[in-house]
């Protein structure tokens, strides 16, 4: 057996600033545990390539120049305090009606692209590059396509792609839905929230 420990490669954050980006995968968290608030929410996670910003990576033994990614998780409620109807007004750059409000299928967002605002924030010694705003495409400016696959996961489809990062794989597994199909003797009915904590034409 190896003995042998190797340093663990970090990258710096992406560049602090306004980019284009575009959306580019979007899996469903199931429902998750606040600890803080002790309660649970539905939960998505989002993720955006930004094409300006790149990250050379070794792969099959070629080197390959990626786009880098920000991603945000969001409690999916419609609530005026949830992140995630701001972060979308912001996006889409104009309210959603009640209609829409009924039946809204944030698959629709893959492939949409906007204009992100990364912030730099620092914690623990280490700086992340946290996305800030999210504001509708300047005019004028063309539209991109993601360039890795894209992804759209459902709790329904079981275990995610093969492709997903472990750290969502993880995110996923400890779901009330995925805990409670493989270990049925948990409480099948948690405290339920359905809104976030306090914390050219339209695209979507």
């Amino acid at each position: 057996m190896s003995l042998i420990v190797k340093k663990e490669k970090t990258f710096d954050p992406v560049a602090a600033g306004v980019h284009q980006g575009v959306c580019q995968s979007v899996y469903d968290l199931g429902t998750q545990h606040n600890k803080v608030f002790d309660k649970y929410s539905h939960q998505a996670l989002i993720i955006w390539e930004i094409p300006s910003e790149r990250i050379e990576i070794q792969k099959d033994g070629q080197t390959m120049s990626l786009p880098r990614v920000v991603s945000k998780t969001y409690t999916l409620s419609f609530d005026d305090r949830s992140n995630f109807k701001k972060d979308l007004v912001s996006w889409r750059g104009r309210e959603f009606t009640e209609e829409e409000e009924q039946g809204f299928d944030i698959s629709k967002l893959v492939g949409v692209n906007g204009m992100l605002n990364i912030i730099h924030v620092s914690k623990d010694g280490k700086t992340y590059g946290n996305l800030g705003a999210i504001l509708p495409l300047y005019k004028g400016i063309s539209k991109l396509e993601p360039e890795n696959p894209t992804v759209v996961y459902s709790m329904e489809q079981g275990e995610p792609p093969e492709s997903t990062p472990k750290w969502i794989v993880e995110k996923i597994h400890s779901s009330v839905e995925w805990t409670q199909a493989h270990n049925p003797v948990q409480d099948e009915h948690p405290p339920y929230d359905s809104g976030d904590n306090p914390d050219e034409g339209v695209p979507f």
